[in-house]
Formats: C-alpha cells, structure tokens, sequence
C-alpha cells in the first residue's frame, strides 16, 4: 500500500519516493487530484491565461522569466495593447520597447522577443512553430521555455520544469532530500502530467507551487540548481538599466555627462561617481550588445 500523508491544510500532500522512482497509479492520483483540487479552488487569473494566442503567450513567457507573476500581470495589457503581434513588435523602433519594458528588468529579455518576433515574421511566415526543437533555436529560450510555450500555445504534453513546478516536486516527493537535481524531477513530471490537457495541469502546478512557497517557505533551496541571487543595489545590472534609463530621458550625452547623470540617478547610495572607468567598461558593453550606439561623441538608445 502506498506510504502517502495527506496534509488538509491547503490541499497540501507528501508522498513517499519509491526506491525505484516509480510513481504508482494511485499515488499519481492522489497528486493530481491535489494539484486539481487547489487549482479549482484558488486558481489565479491572469489575462495570458484568458485569452491565448501564439504571441501573448510567447510574450508572456519570455516576461515571466525570472520576474513575479504580479509584476508582469501589471506590464503585459499595456505591452500588448501597444504591440498586439508578431509583426508590430518585430517593426517597432527598440527605444520604444525598452520604454515600455522598464519595470520587468533584465533588459536583454526584450531585445530577445523583438527577435524572435523577427524571426517569426521573416522565416515562419508569421507562424509560431509548435516544435520545441525549433524554438530552443530562437533568441532567448532555452529548452524549458521553448517546451512551456508549446504546451501553453497548442496544449501539447511537453515536459519541462520552471521554478513553481520545482517547488512542487521537490516538497512533495524529496522533503527527505537535499542537493536535488532537475534530472530526478523531469522523470516525475513526466509521469505525473495530464497529457489529456497539459496546458491546465501545468497551470494548476504553477498554482499549487505559488501557494506552496507562500506557506511553507522556499523548498527550491533544496535544488542543486539553487543559487541566491545577487544584491542589486550597486550591481553592474543595476548601473546597465540606469545607463539605458538615462539615454532614454536624455539622449546624446556624452561619456563625462553620461557618468554625471547616472551617478545622480543612484544617489545617495551611489559610489560610482568616483568609478567612471565601471560606467564606461558597462556602456562599452551595452554598445558591443547593440543596446546604444554613439554618434558624434554622443550616446543613443538603440532603434
């Protein structure tokens, strides 16, 4: 008989790993019916959910890539009212995009959908290919999000791991563990997965992963794959979106001024008015990555 404790309080439930890591019919549906039963319950509603399309989902997943759900749930109306397809991202000048992108950080992600929009419209025909293979080739997704896109967009039983699944697996099935690799999960998620409609399962465990980081704290910690993010304040990451910020407010400035206005936009904690050789090694950067440009001893925000 199956060793499985059930824990009322919010639907939540862990189960016991058979030595082979072979999931039992009855334990597969004493998972589900958990998962499910959260979901039917306390199910969130976000507009990509409402309303899928190839393009609001690809843009919703390359937002949620290391950014809150209620942060991108803030951005992703605005964005797609002002950019509503493949083809009016893919010919949008960049500037205006990074406008509108400020808030959800890691600014490269937005430079990578504009060229997977590019490359939809130009070598797909506007058509979102429904083969993760292909999409692990497009600009910023790697095989977990190419697969998540793909089970979103067409409902097809792929299988993947983003943060919120982790969550789930490793709390239901390696509480006892530690340093647990996404090579043990995948085979889980595998046996687990609705293929019937992978599109809500995969909703439903991104769910039960959010309430489950709320209420037991962060399991991921037991990931091998775990690592805690860097500090922000007075990063190289924090000074590259304050450059672009600035270029966006006050275009063509030169090294000196540029340096004296990003220096003031971080202030009081900045310390980088005395690094002037940081900012131009970061800015140096941005140019090599197409981000600016300079042009008669001034600096641009590319278009």
């Amino acid at each position: 008989m199956c060793n499985i404790q059930t824990v009322y309080s919010m639907s939540q439930l862990h189960i016991t790993l058979p030595k082979n890591k072979k999931l039992t019919p009855t334990m597969v549906k004493q998972f589900r019916f958990a998962v499910y039963e959260h979901y039917k319950a306390h199910g969130r509603m976000f507009t990509w959910r409402e309303h899928i399309t190839p393009y609001r989902v690809v843009v919703s997943e390359v937002m949620l890539q290391q950014t809150h759900t209620d942060r991108v749930a803030q951005k992703f109306d605005s964005f797609i009212e002002q950019f509503p397809t493949f083809h009016a991202l893919a010919a949008a000048p960049f500037d205006q995009l990074l406008r509108l992108w400020k808030g959800l950080g890691y600014n490269r992600r937005a430079q990578a959908l504009q060229k997977i929009a590019r490359l939809v419209v130009d070598q797909h025909a506007g058509q979102l290919p429904d083969d993760p293979r292909a999409l692990q080739s497009f600009p910023g997704l790697g095989s977990a999000t190419a697969a998540s896109v793909v089970a979103f967009v067409y409902n097809q039983p792929t299988v993947f791991i983003e943060t919120n699944i982790r969550t789930v697996f490793i709390y239901t099935f390696f509480s006892d563990y530690t340093g647990i690799k996404d090579i043990d999960v995948l085979p889980l998620v595998q046996q687990t997965l609705d293929r019937d409609d992978p599109r809500q399962w995969y909703y439903a465990l991104m769910d039960y992963g959010a309430m489950l980081k709320k209420t037991v704290g962060n399991v991921s910690r037991l990931s091998a794959h775990y690592t805690k993010q860097s500090r922000f304040e007075g990063s190289d990451r924090q000074i590259r979106g304050m450059i672009l910020q600035v270029l966006l407010d006050l275009p063509g400035l030169d090294d000196q001024a540029l340096v004296a206005a990003v220096a003031k936009a971080m202030a009081p904690k900045a310390t980088i008015a005395k690094e002037p050789l940081r900012v131009t090694r970061i800015l140096q950067n941005l140019c090599q990555e197409k981000f600016v440009y300079c042009r008669h001893g001034g600096w641009w925000v590319a278009r």
